[in-house]
């Protein structure tokens, strides 16, 4: 009787499901590889079934000429540049978040798979932004729904680190812990998509007539401002911690003369 016991307690404790159990952390990154490479080869496919040109409009409307036909899909080809690039991206800042974590929770595995699942539409993104390539209301449209997209891809990659960062002495290497360089570094990482595309969105709304612009502008920024990240947060930290130093050398010139007085000083 003890026995069958412990065989239905056992039992129930494998159908529990709580989300801040271990996961496979090896497997959470072979599947999310397994999709960066997916959407990628989705996006080329996508770029040569419907971006050629037929050798026959070539000849007759191009004369001959190659150059002139392909550049007749120069705002497709962008857009699948833009969509590329920031495809790259994404997945670079996957691969930093997760070089960090050193423990995947079930939590964590769950936001993954909604990052995902917005990476996925990524391609949808591309074929809106190149199918509605003229000025018209559907071309704002389109161009908002990219944003959403990236937005969201992006902003469950920061509650991935969020949710990393409760338990972060199980879940974080020492260097990317709250307070650190790294964590600065990190934060601001997975910052700059939400913020961006969230502006972009609002920009658009607000200036409808410069829609392409802008969007075509933040996929062109973004590149630049990751590079540009590192030396931002390593300068903002240098300030911080010079103010902070200037400011605990007063604390000690004043303890050190307040030692220095007299009783009679003090009191006075």
């Amino acid at each position: 009787g003890q026995r069958v016991e412990e065989e239905e307690h056992y039992s129930l404790e494998t159908f529990t499901f709580y989300l801040s159990e271990p996961l496979s952390k090896e497997r959470v990154e072979a599947f999310s590889d397994g999709v960066y490479a997916i959407v990628a080869t989705l996006l080329i496919l996508d770029i040569c079934e419907d971006n050629v040109p037929d050798p026959r409009e070539v000849e007759e409307r191009f004369h001959g000429s190659l150059l002139e036909a392909l550049s007749e899909y120069g705002p497709n080809y962008l857009a699948y540049f833009g969509s590329f690039v920031t495809i790259g991206l994404l997945w670079f800042v996957h691969h930093s978040l997760f070089l960090y974590v050193t423990k995947a929770t079930r939590l964590m595995g769950l936001l993954n798979i909604l990052s995902l699942s917005f990476i996925g539409g990524l391609p949808l993104a591309y074929q809106l932004t190149s199918e509605f390539a003229e000025k018209s209301h559907n071309e704002i449209e389109a161009i908002q729904v990219s944003c959403v997209i990236t937005f969201f891809a992006s902003i469950f990659q920061f509650a991935i680190w969020t949710t990393a960062l409760l338990h972060e002495r199980e879940t974080l290497h020492p260097f990317a812990r709250y307070g650190g360089k790294e964590h600065a570094f990190m934060f601001a990482k997975l910052a700059l998509y939400p913020c961006v595309s969230l502006g972009a969105f609002f920009l658009t709304c607000l200036l409808s007539e410069f829609s392409t612009a802008i969007f075509h502008l933040m996929q062109i920024v973004i590149p630049f401002a990751f590079l540009a990240l590192r030396i931002f947060v390593r300068i903002s930290l240098a300030v911080i911690h010079s103010v902070m130093s200037l400011s605990r050398q007063k604390i000690v010139l004043l303890e050190e003369e307040e030692a220095c007085l007299s009783p009679t000083e003090t009191l006075s």
